[in-house]
């Protein structure tokens, strides 16, 4: 089956690869092994430009190496987008009280294309 692949790249650091020996990973290996019956044309990775933290001065750097060796695999596409971040208030977590219907409205982190 004829397959295009897309990734948010934040996603997948934040949620899977951070702090692992795998933040290099071929994504384009990992299609293969992933949906091995598949015919992976595309794949799409989205991301946004990261800038320097006073903890972390070189955390551009380690970013545009990656990018440097995804731009390597003849089937994937790199798209750039805008990272925004603002301060929000939580309220605090009681165990008695009930849960929050509406998670998406305490997010301090957005994508936009």
């Amino acid at each position: 089956m004829k397959t295009h692949v897309y990734v948010d790249g934040f996603n997948l650091y934040y949620g899977c690869l951070r702090g692992t020996p795998h933040r290099g990973l071929d994504l384009a290996e990992f299609c293969r092994l992933m949906l091995p019956d598949n015919d992976v044309r595309r794949i799409k990775y989205f991301t946004a430009r990261i800038g320097a933290r006073p903890d972390d001065p070189v955390k551009p750097s380690r970013q545009q190496l990656y990018l440097r060796a995804l731009r390597t695999l003849p089937n994937l596409e790199i798209h750039f987008g805008h990272y925004l971040t603002h301060k929000v208030g939580m309220p605090l977590a009681h165990p008695s009280a009930t849960p929050c219907r509406r998670p998406c409205e305490y997010l301090d982190l957005a994508y936009q294309v």
